[in-house]
């Protein structure tokens, strides 16, 4: 019998089971008499011996759709390189006593080098197997795809955080807080910060800088503006990217801490960037952190996001079943900027995915590398539109999970 395995990875978002559900859906209704079973903690559970079975879960695949966090369990977890042969060797065998034909890798880069990586050891030892990534990061810099499941969602969180927080700031300034800092992630790519310019429109200005790694910080310019903001409007709110990098290329905050993937551990741009601003200018500030929230936050997801994760993941399917490897189904935009917004789903190689950053573009960011031009607001706009919310009980969602139960081999 031919089964699935699926696997989530890496930072999780508030529709990657979404797509979970997308794809249980498909395999379901085209292939079923198939088993499906789940990594727990990714590609970790099979390395471990820790698969779920999905047939002996008695509860609705439903709650998928409403659940924010990855309810299988995620993980960072670097593969070695394919000539590491008994490390593969033992993991086919493991798929092997699955009898696993499709492999499902739900993330971002790091997860799609991980799929690439299991496509070409399938080859390698003559394994038949058809291994799809499924792309998920809310820092949308997967290359070949349009955007990426997760990052409206969180585009729509901070733009609507920055929005209210600098109301309530613009209440108090002229007796108390001045500078508001709100910190996102993005590490070699700012579309989250980017997505601040949403608060903004034709007739207010709620956000008044951006940061974002593509724009290398001016200390003095960045200074001069801040001080030009509260001149002029009273108060000024900055979203910064974490990945801020300063004049000389570097990372503006590192850690010495790295991931399994060599990354290093960033944060603390906030209070750096609060610091500079009191000792140059004296004002009273406020800094946040955005961190898990703004990828956990189901209670705002679009409903363009949901739509799309849910998309990607019943193409994922099919393209399995279609005899497709190592590819992932990617987000194509089909619209002209003067029309409705209109996506389709197609097909990208993974060699063409894996390890590679979609940044963004230098025509979506203003002259004076503070400010999202209306290309980028065009960009980013539908994918933060409509409404999915999660059900409530007594004024706060819920989020039930499945029962989960291990395989038994």
């Amino acid at each position: 019998m031919k089964n699935a395995f699926y696997a989530q990875s890496g930072g999780v978002t508030s529709v990657i089971n979404s797509s979970a559900y997308g794809l249980f859906l498909e395999l379901k209704k085209t292939v079923p008499e198939a088993n499906i079973y789940v990594g727990k903690n990714g590609i970790v559970g099979l390395i471990e011996d820790e698969v779920y079975d999905l047939n002996k879960s008695k509860k609705s695949l439903d709650l998928l759709l409403d659940s924010p966090g990855g309810m299988f369990g995620s993980c960072r977890y670097k593969l070695p390189e394919i000539n590491d042969e008994k490390f593969y060797e033992d993991l086919f065998k493991k798929l092997e006593r699955y009898s696993i034909s499709y492999f499902f890798y739900n993330g971002g880069n790091d997860s799609a080098d991980t799929c690439y990586k299991i496509s070409e050891a399938a080859k390698k030892l003559n394994y038949p197997l058809n291994a799809i990534a499924m792309p998920k990061t809310i820092d949308n810099d997967l290359a070949v795809t349009d955007n990426c499941p997760g990052f409206g969602s969180v585009a729509k969180y901070i733009a609507t955080s920055a929005k209210e927080a600098s109301l309530d700031i613009k209440s108090m300034c002229k007796t108390s807080t001045k500078v508001f800092i709100l910190e996102v992630m993005g590490r070699h790519a700012g579309w989250i910060a980017a997505a601040a310019e949403l608060a903004n429109d034709d007739n207010n200005t709620y956000v008044h800088r951006i940061l974002m790694p593509e724009v290398p910080l001016n200390e003095e310019t960045f200074i001069s503006g801040v001080k030009s903001d509260v001149e002029k409007f009273g108060y000024s709110v900055i979203v910064a990217s974490e990945g801020l990098k300063d004049k000389n290329g570097k990372f503006y905050t590192a850690s010495d801490t790295k991931d399994s993937f060599g990354h290093n551990q960033l944060g603390g741009l906030a209070p750096k960037i609060a610091d500079l601003i009191d000792k140059k200018l004296g004002y009273k500030y406020h800094w946040s952190v955005s961190d898990y929230l703004q990828r956990s936050a189901r209670h705002i997801s679009s409903q363009t996001d949901v739509e799309q994760a849910i998309a990607v993941g019943r193409a994922a399917a099919k393209l399995a079943l279609n005899n497709a490897n190592g590819v992932m189904p990617i987000i194509k935009r089909i619209n002209n900027h003067d029309e409705p917004y209109a996506w389709v789903i197609e097909e990208s190689e993974l060699i063409h995915i894996a390890n590679k950053e979609k940044i963004v573009p230098t025509d979506f960011i203003s002259e004076d590398g503070f400010r999202i031009s209306q290309k980028g607001v065009d960009y980013l706009k539908p994918l933060t539109v409509g409404e999915n919310y999660p059900k409530y009980q007594d004024g706060v969602p819920i989020y039930e999970q499945l029962d989960l139960h291990l395989a038994e081999i």
